[in-house]
């Protein structure tokens, strides 16, 4: 067999890179126009499917702790709200509704319609929806002042939850012999109190939303029934079931009571509404008659008081004689102040005080005169300056001065006293006259005053009739609204009630739990329907038509302790060669590779079923080359690589595995070998085969040949779709039986799909219950695309305990033992 022939020809490797280049340029690949078959594939639509039985129970199979958690956690959290509420009470009241008569005050004379409502189904019907009005439940709240009632407001159960949840599920003791002795006392003092609070007026919208909470929580409990004969076969009857529940039984009783008794009195004081009305009229009438009456006399007496009506005759009136008196007096003063006055306007005239002060400086002004000639004599001898003459001028000047502050002050003083006496007698005369006017005033409205105080007491007079007429009429609409009969009366008044009618907790535990089971059947079906990854062989075959060539199962994390002791075919190395069984040279465990020597192993036997599909995959001759890639990251393709090349050395062929992987390489650090040099330098370098050969590791324990990735380079896809790829493949196959080659993902990168166009085969690996269908639909169209031979799918870390796989576990386990369990997993590549 020449290994030269395993290759494909030059040209197809160019097709391969011309069809990534397409690829990544959107257009179609020349497969895609050659081969119908793959150009329209798709995942497939479980819409047509439908949905089976069977899926639905494997659905459930998968998912049952899912299913019991919902059930426990639903059923339980129900039961525990149910348990907190406390027991509810219904008490009832019975009204009957007799037929109605006549309006009080109203006769079936002329002119009146009188309506049976013993036929009239509308009046039954208006009666059950008052009892549910806010204006009648606001009267029941103030009668029962049930805004400061601390059992109305917050009800205190008299057991624990606990024991409510015993109950429930029929242990324990029932409900009234949790019933306190102070709550037994309590009951026993439930007294009819027919007293009924004042209905809220209308326009009293303050009050009204001040109760309207403690309404509807009144609303919220009442229920009104009419009551039905049941032996009659349920024929009505005209009675009327008021029933009220709440926590506390004495509550219940006595709200359902109050709201009977209530309904009774509105009812009576609708039928007697006209009788009130008049009759509150009629009080009214007489208080304002009494209150005007008591008015009008006192008015009267004011009146009299305050114009001085002594009496009405007209010779003892003493209003006139001081009109008179005052008349007199204000003409006097009257000349009194036009003398004043006079005197005052003649003192106003320039000159008018000279002649007082003439009078006032005469022996004055006759020294002044001596003076001067005196001086006159004095000069005719002598000149100014003599001394005598000066002296006299002096004296001169002194007398003049004084004269003429004597003239000055005898005209400011005589001004001031004219001006006096004037507004003296001016206010004098204004206040007479003001008194005057006054009087007379007084004397006009004399005669006035006297009608108006005859008015005034024939008003009096015609109010006291009037009073006397009302009184009368208020007497007779008494009697009326004494005789006014109700057609609504209690037959049965409620008392405290001692069972409980709800919650039900056992019905509501029990439909809890019927939808918890319900619910979560139905979540774990959408789960599993929009579960979109691959999870079986079946899934494999319906969405590549790809066959599975090994189910590789999952290993259980306590399982790997027991892998430290006992043979292996190949064991974890550290990073410096020492085979230290499950820890690397940092003490860390690294599991990557466990192959159990074990023939029952359920690994050791996936594995060998993969040597066995891999070498029975091509007719003829089995595969030389092999590219093991996956589509995603973390599947576990390098695990798969290493340990499929193991299963192909354990039948004596040589086998080299290339760690293709040039971008995260870590099949070196599986074999604990060194990375220093590789690959990426023979595909840089042009080698010979000696040199390529010479760069190949030797694993003596495992028998495997191994060729590491060498140092990453920054263009890992050119130097692998480069022509130096090609030759490093046919050169090495001349010395090798098989070579696995270790790819990244293809999903990611373009390195696996260049490899897989120039190998034999190339196998797949996917992570079960992890990687997309999309995802794998659109790695396996891109191996097609490029005309590579995709062998089959490695399924990675299958579950047994799956319902899909429910044979394949049971068979592994009748004959393994499940003391010593392997895992496949390996880490990420």
């Amino acid at each position: 067999m020449d290994p030269k022939k395993t290759l494909k020809e030059p040209s197809e490797l160019a097709q391969a890179l011309e069809v990534i280049s397409s690829i990544s340029r959107g257009l179609p690949s020349p497969a895609q126009s050659e081969n119908n078959g793959y150009t329209n594939y798709g995942p497939p639509n479980r819409g047509d499917e439908g949905v089976r039985l069977r899926d639905v129970w494997t659905a459930i199979s998968k998912r049952r702790w899912l299913i019991v958690f919902i059930v426990m956690l639903i059923t339980t959290t129900t039961a525990v709200m149910l348990a907190r509420k406390p027991d509810i009470y219904l008490a009832e009241t019975d009204v009957q509704v007799d037929t109605e008569g006549p309006a009080s005050g109203i006769s079936s004379g002329k002119g009146n319609i009188i309506v049976d409502t013993g036929t009239d189904p509308s009046y039954f019907n208006t009666q059950l929806q008052i009892i549910t009005k806010p204006g009648l439940l606001r009267r029941v709240v103030k009668t029962l002042d049930l805004e400061h009632n601390p059992d109305f407001l917050r009800a205190q159960a008299n057991d624990t939850t606990w024991q409510r949840l015993m109950r429930t599920f029929g242990f324990g003791g029932g409900s009234s012999a949790t019933q306190t002795a102070a709550q037994k006392a309590e009951n026993n003092k439930l007294s009819i109190d027919k007293q009924v609070a004042s209905a809220t007026s209308p326009d009293d919208l303050e009050e009204a939303a001040r109760l309207e909470p403690y309404v509807s929580s009144l609303q919220g409990g009442l229920r009104v029934d009419p009551v039905k004969e049941e032996r009659l076969q349920y024929t009505e009857t005209r009675l009327i079931s008021i029933k009220f529940t709440h926590a506390n039984p004495l509550v219940a009783a006595k709200v359902s009571n109050a709201v009977a008794n209530a309904f009774v009195l509105s009812n009576l004081e609708q039928k007697t509404q006209f009788t009130h009305t008049t009759g509150d009229f009629l009080q009214q009438r007489i208080a304002e008659l009494q209150s005007q009456i008591r008015t009008d006399e006192e008015r009267l007496i004011n009146y009299a008081k305050g114009h001085e009506i002594l009496s009405l005759d007209a010779a003892q009136n003493t209003v006139v004689d001081r009109l008179s008196g005052l008349n007199k007096q204000l003409l006097e003063a009257e000349n009194d102040r036009k003398i004043a006055e006079a005197a005052y306007r003649v003192n106003k005239e320039p000159g008018a005080s000279s002649g007082l002060v003439a009078e006032g400086t005469k022996g004055l002004e006759a020294q002044l005169v001596t003076l001067k000639q005196k001086r006159a004599q004095l000069l005719v001898d002598n000149t100014e300056e003599w001394p005598e003459v000066k002296e006299v001028e002096k004296q001169i000047a002194a007398l003049e001065k004084e004269i003429q502050d004597l003239r000055s002050k005898v005209s400011s003083t005589q001004a001031s006293t004219v001006e006096a006496r004037y507004h003296e007698a001016l206010q004098r005369e204004q206040a007479l006259r003001a008194s005057f006017e006054e009087q007379r005033g007084a004397t006009r409205t004399q005669n006035e005053a006297a009608i108006n105080y005859k008015i005034i007491q024939q008003e009096i007079d015609t109010n006291k009739g009037l009073l006397d007429s009302l009184l009368q009429r208020a007497k007779e609409n008494d009697v009326v609204l004494a005789g006014t009969p109700n057609n609504l009366h209690v037959t049965d008044y409620a008392t405290p009630p001692r069972v409980p009618i709800g919650p039900n907790r056992l019905q509501g535990v029990i439909l809890a739990f019927l939808a918890s089971l319900g619910f979560g059947v139905c979540l774990a079906t959408m789960l599993e329907y929009l579960d979109d990854s691959v999870r079986s062989s079946d899934d494999v075959f319906k969405l590549l038509q790809l066959p599975t060539l090994a189910t590789v199962p999952a290993l259980k994390n306590s399982s790997r302790r027991s892998l430290s002791s006992g043979n292996m075919s190949l064991q974890l190395r550290d990073a410096n060669g020492n085979g230290n069984g499950n820890r690397n040279g940092h003490g860390k465990v690294n599991p990557a590779l466990l192959l159990d020597l074990d023939k029952h192993s359920p690994v050791a036997e996936a594995y060998r079923h993969l040597r066995t599909s891999v070498l029975l995959s091509s007719a003829g001759r089995a595969p030389k080359t092999l590219v093991v890639t996956s589509c995603v990251p973390s599947e576990g393709k390098t695990t798969t690589s290493i340990n499929l090349a193991v299963s192909l050395a354990q039948t004596g062929a040589r086998v080299l595995v290339i760690d293709g992987d040039m971008r995260r390489p870590s099949v070196h650090a599986s074999f604990g070998a060194e990375n220093k040099r590789g690959l990426s330098n023979i595909l840089s370098n042009d080698m010979s085969e000696s040199e390529m050969l010479a760069l190949v590791q030797h694993e003596k324990e495992s028998g495997l040949y191994l060729l590491t990735s060498g140092p990453v380079p920054p263009n890992p896809a050119e130097l692998i779709g480069s022509d130096q790829m090609r030759k490093v493949i046919l050169e090495l196959g001349a010395t090798f039986d098989h070579i696995v080659i270790d790819t990244p993902p293809v999903a990611s990168f373009t390195d696996g799909v260049l490899l897989s166009a120039v190998v034999d085969g190339v196998i797949l690996v996917i992570h079960a219950n992890e990687c997309s269908r999309k995802v794998v639909q659109r790695a396996r169209q891109s191996l097609v695309d490029v005309g590579a031979k995709v062998l089959g799918v490695v399924l990675n870390r299958v579950n047994l305990h799956s319902p899909d796989y429910y044979y394949s576990y049971h068979y592994y386990s009748s004959s393994y033992n499940e003391s010593t369990d392997y895992d496949s997993t390996a880490p990420p590549a």
